[in-house]
């Protein structure tokens, strides 16, 4: 932005703004919009240089906004990926640890005896039904009854929608 009243007076085409006095052409002395004396002229609040430099750091910033936020989702789902190497080292330690209990002959024979009821020829072995010491006795004896399964709960409740009344 070029100073306006200077091209105008190296025009000639304007009055001066004091009125009668015809314009002097730049750089003749005594010009109160010189450098050299008088007062200073007014500088404009945007200039060109600092609407281009403004305009500059925004397209930085609007170009470097993108790359930033990929940069911080990849770092989060790095600590993601890494928190599951984790789990899944623990896990594989796990199943090594079960891997070699399975291998030992001892700890199959347990589980062998413990689940499935397992003996060896020659012994004896005895299965407890009722586990819960006489609590099944106290029950019939009381005149309590005892609740049946669920399956017979479902059809007894089945023949009786069945029945009409």
């Amino acid at each position: 932005m070029a100073n306006d009243d200077d091209r105008k007076a190296s025009r000639g085409t304007s009055a001066s703004p004091e009125g009668g006095r015809p314009p002097t052409p730049p750089g003749a002395g005594g010009s109160d919009d010189s450098p050299g004396g008088g007062a200073p002229r007014k500088n404009p609040a945007l200039t060109s240089r600092a609407a281009i430099l403004a305009i500059v750091m925004c397209a930085i910033a609007l170009s470097l906004a993108y790359p930033v936020r990929e940069y911080i989702a990849q770092r989060q789902e790095i600590a993601e990926l890494q928190h599951k190497e984790q789990l899944a080292q623990k896990q594989v330690e796990e199943l090594s640890q079960r891997k070699q209990q399975l291998g030992d002959k001892s700890y199959i024979e347990r589980e062998a005896k413990r689940r499935l009821h397992y003996c060896y020829p020659g012994e004896k072995c005895f299965i407890v039904l009722d586990s819960g010491g006489g609590a099944g006795q106290q029950a019939q004896k009381g005149g309590r009854p005892t609740r049946p399964p669920w399956y017979e709960t479902l059809w007894r409740s089945v023949e009786a929608a069945d029945d009409p009344r």
